[in-house]
């Protein structure tokens, strides 16, 4: 017999939330369970990222009772089987990621397996389950930093993934948080097409996927869904957005190195259209990255087309989910340090989409949307997928 789980995967990069401690946790929380009680999943996979901040070795405490203020909240209550994952191991440097992931079993979801990597097998999920510090030695989750030579110039990267595999009636599945290479300078994300940077999250993500296919474990169907730090197509963006302007390469006085990149109106008394700096990507006409959701632009989001043969994504249909302006009355307005773009997404395996119940047109049964899209969430939109997930119940 056919049944169906209603399932709920979330994803957001946190570091907002500890780098303004206490500002806009409320107003988090407020909309993360707002999303939770309009759709009423039965199973909830929250994964974060950046956990702490950027200066996790003062925040890491808070992150602890970040993880406990949900767990215990009124809204949660329902959910009486909890299993929490947080690698705070700041200490060690050569493994810490700042991943946490946390799964939530509805009461009336009764047939729910976990693996586990050392004996190899899925056991029944009871009760709670709390792991933070160092997962090292925890069976029930797989947990990797990249390694240093996917992205030499970076010697702190905090980047990698983590794992847990789930059976909810009869129908395994992997769920991977995985968080891959930012860009690091505009000016050298817009010489070439694909991007340095691009090249490094193509190489990145190909690896987490070999590892989660790969010959140790029996593959599951799985979810991918993270902080993948995807930008637009920066060199192509630009020729797009500055056609019918003058563009201007100030090189710094001593090297041939490229300094800024101004765009000025031909006609319009020479009003700057767009301004690039290392860390610097203004442009005049900002509303062009919401209208529609941003829809004019995703054809420069590229970095997921490379990935058909193995990944499927839902259509996209909210605007860029990175960088919002961190101030709490600008809960719409972007940032001017970076290009918007659709960082935060939930990918899935061919296998995966085949699960996934697709009701009549009006359906609601699919929802793939930002959470919190008019409150401030941080530089960061949580991105959610919601779903029926067509189980057999023997």
């Amino acid at each position: 017999m056919e049944t169906y789980a209603d399932v709920l995967l979330v994803t957001a990069n946190v570091g907002s939330l500890f780098d303004n401690l206490g500002e806009i946790q409320n107003e988090w929380l407020r909309e993360l369970y707002k999303t939770i009680h309009s759709h009423k999943p039965q199973f909830i996979a929250l994964h974060f990222q950046e956990v702490g901040g950027k200066d996790y070795m003062a925040n890491m405490g808070h992150a602890e009772n970040f993880f406990w203020i949900i767990e215990s909240s009124e809204e949660m209550k329902d959910y009486d089987r909890v299993c929490i994952y947080v690698d705070n191991q700041f200490q060690t440097e050569d493994s810490f990621t700042a991943l946490g992931s946390m799964y939530f079993i509805h009461k009336t979801l009764k047939n729910i397996q976990q693996y586990d990597f050392n004996v190899k097998d899925f056991k029944a999920v009871s009760g709670q389950s709390k792991h933070v510090g160092s997962l090292d030695g925890v069976s029930t989750v797989e947990k990797e930093k990249f390694p240093k030579n996917f992205w030499p110039d970076f010697k702190w990267s905090r980047k990698g993934f983590m794992r847990t595999r789930w059976i909810i009636h009869n129908q395994g599945l992997d769920l991977v948080n995985v968080h891959l290479f930012h860009d690091a300078s505009n000016l050298i994300a817009c010489k070439s097409s694909p991007s340095i940077y691009s090249a490094n999250r193509k190489n990145a993500l190909r690896y987490v996927i070999n590892r989660i296919s790969d010959s140790r474990y029996t593959p599951l169907p799985f979810f991918l869904f993270g902080d993948f730090n995807f930008r637009l197509d920066a060199l192509s963006l630009v020729q797009y957005l500055s056609t019918s302007a003058d563009v201007q390469t100030v090189k710094k006085d001593s090297s041939n190195e490229v300094e800024k990149i101004i765009c000025e109106e031909k006609d319009n008394d020479h009003q700057v259209l767009l301004h690039i700096e290392d860390k610097l990507f203004a442009y005049l006409h900002q509303a062009v990255f919401r209208e529609n959701n941003g829809r004019a632009l995703l054809k420069y989001d590229k970095e997921v087309s490379v990935f058909h043969d193995v990944i499927r994504e839902e259509d996209i249909e909210f605007p860029p989910s990175y960088p919002y302006s961190e101030e709490y009355t600008k809960p719409t307005r972007y940032m001017n340090t970076r290009c918007p773009a659709w960082c935060d997404r939930i990918l899935l395996s061919h296998t995966a989409q085949e699960f996934i119940h697709r009701g009549d047109d009006g359906d609601k049964s699919l929802v793939y949307d930002t959470v919190g899209p008019n409150v401030c969430m941080g530089d960061h939109k949580p991105v959610f997928l919601f779903f029926s997930l067509k189980t057999n119940d023997h």
